[in-house]
């Protein structure tokens, strides 16, 4: 198959092959890659980051930590 008189199986076919893996890297990978979107994270982190903010107090943190663990016990 030629395309412009040129084989497509030559260089075409290469730069098709190195998009592939560049769009397979950035959209299959689960490593934390710059400006992608990520988990808002566990209710034990969430009830942390909350605590460790100062937006509830330490009897309402130690109430719903109970909670939270023993709903993950079971």
């Amino acid at each position: 198959m030629m395309y412009n008189g040129y084989s497509f199986w030559g260089m075409h076919m290469l730069w098709w092959i190195i998009w592939m893996v560049m769009l397979f890297w950035i959209f299959a990978t689960p490593y934390n890659i710059p400006g992608q979107k990520r988990t808002a994270g566990s209710p034990l982190d969430i009830l942390q980051k909350r605590f460790a903010a100062g937006k509830i107090s330490n009897a309402e943190y130690q109430e719903t930590k109970a909670t939270l663990t023993k709903d993950l016990a079971k």
